[in-house]
């Protein structure tokens, strides 16, 4: 190739001596006449590579199965590939061209030199850009932190870009670049410290599992609840269920607290934690008229007389006194409202039989007995999570009373002026 440019390059010089010009004109003339040949020789070398490229990518995008390929197309990585072909041939042709003129030869050089390098990066970028795009369309990839990954390796590249370009335009080895940048590191620690921190800590989600894309997080530090979707080496995205996007800082998740919910997504329930309160002044004894009443509901009817057979038993044979309810064994309405809601638990539908599950008295308060519904619901999409505990205790608050039973409520404005 450089036998072909002297060719090209330097047969004009003798042609205009031969027509009687002086060395320094005829020097410039062909100087400009040359410059004016490589330009035109790299347009038409670009339009001809990029024509060829493009075409044969197209070809090859069309007869092949992977998409890979139409996300290079996508990213434009064989538009920029033509530029690097072109700028190849001008970095051959400048000291030829420049020859006799050597200041201009190395500042030409240079910069043409950086132009490579800096291409060279953008190229390299599109074709990251396209493996990204190409693994985020993979199901074992689509909730891994590929940008992340890509921006990673792209700053070290840009680290290394940069200490080529310094060496280029300065003419410093690259071995002592790299000392006087780790003189420098403190300065460049604090100028880049979000983006060190962020790669500390998308490492660690990357290698703990903490954040995937897709995954439903709540920090209340930032106002996130919804799902992620971006993680990035700066920052992690988050679609808040009102569509609203929360942007938080990717190493907040390693040093703050946050809930990831994929945990209840992946098991095989949601969990329903919740209670009523029970006003502790109608909880009582029940007698044998309230016990035979109660033998119409069915849930638990075949439960008290098991029940209550067991208990006469056991009054009788230590001859306790039943003339005062407080002696012996008895049932409560709450204890048998307690039983018939944990029936009714095992008979719904919607809830997992498999997981947890139970109704149980929590410890009273001030304002009255907390009876707590524990159990699984077996969908766990939102919607119909929220439908099945409202349709629990729609049930449960409207059973209360046929246990002669209240839910304690403060009482309204009203009702204190009666008093």
């Amino acid at each position: 190739m450089p036998r072909l440019l002297d060719k090209i390059f330097n047969f004009l010089y003798p042609i205009f001596r031969d027509w009687g010009m002086s060395r320094n004109i005829a020097s410039y003339v062909s100087l400009v006449f040359n410059i004016a040949i490589m330009v035109i020789l790299a347009y038409a070398i670009y339009y001809f590579a990029k024509f060829v490229l493009v075409t044969l990518t197209a070809i090859f995008a069309q007869r092949t199965k992977t998409k890979f390929d139409d996300y290079l197309i996508h990213n434009k990585t064989t538009k920029y590939t033509a530029y690097l072909i072109p700028f190849f041939f001008i970095y051959k042709a400048v000291p030829i061209i420049l020859d006799k003129y050597e200041y201009w030869e190395a500042v030409f050089g240079k910069i043409v030199g950086v132009y490579i390098v800096l291409l060279g990066l953008w190229i390299t970028r599109t074709i990251f850009n396209a493996l990204r795009d190409y693994l985020k369309q993979k199901p074992e990839y689509s909730d891994k932190p590929i940008d992340s990954f890509v921006q990673v390796i792209m700053i070290v590249l840009w680290i290394f870009g940069v200490a080529i370009i310094i060496s280029k335009l300065f003419g410093i080895k690259q071995g002592e670049l790299l000392t006087i940048l780790g003189t420098l590191s403190a300065i460049i620690i604090l100028i880049f410290r979000d983006t060190i921190l962020g790669f500390v800590s998308s490492v660690q989600v990357a290698i703990n599992d903490m954040v995937r894309i897709g995954d439903w997080i709540t920090m209340d530090k930032f106002g996130a609840d919804g799902d992620v979707i971006e993680i990035n080496l700066t920052t992690v995205k988050v679609r808040n269920f009102d569509n609203t996007i929360t942007t938080i800082p990717t190493y907040a998740l390693s040093s703050d607290s946050f809930q990831n919910w994929r945990g209840m997504q992946k098991s095989d329930g949601r969990r329903i934690k919740r209670h009523v309160l029970i006003k502790s002044s109608s909880i009582r004894f029940l007698n044998d008229e309230d016990l035979n009443q109660m033998k119409k509901v069915q849930l638990i009817s075949s439960y008290i007389e098991t029940r209550q057979s067991e208990i006469d038993k056991y009054n009788e044979v230590r001859g306790i006194d039943k003339t005062l309810a407080l002696n012996g064994r008895n049932m409560t309405n709450l204890g048998l409202f307690r039983k018939y809601i944990m029936q009714y638990l095992v008979t719904h539908p919607g809830l997992n039989k498999d997981m947890h599950m139970m109704c149980r008295q929590l410890q009273s308060t001030a304002n009255g007995v907390p009876l707590e519904i524990y159990a699984f619901s077996s969908d766990k999409r939102w919607a119909n999570y929220e439908y099945i505990m409202s349709d629990i205790f729609d049930h449960i608050m409207a059973s209360v009373e046929y246990f002669d039973l209240e839910i304690f409520e403060l009482p309204s404005k009203i009702e204190i002026l009666e008093r």
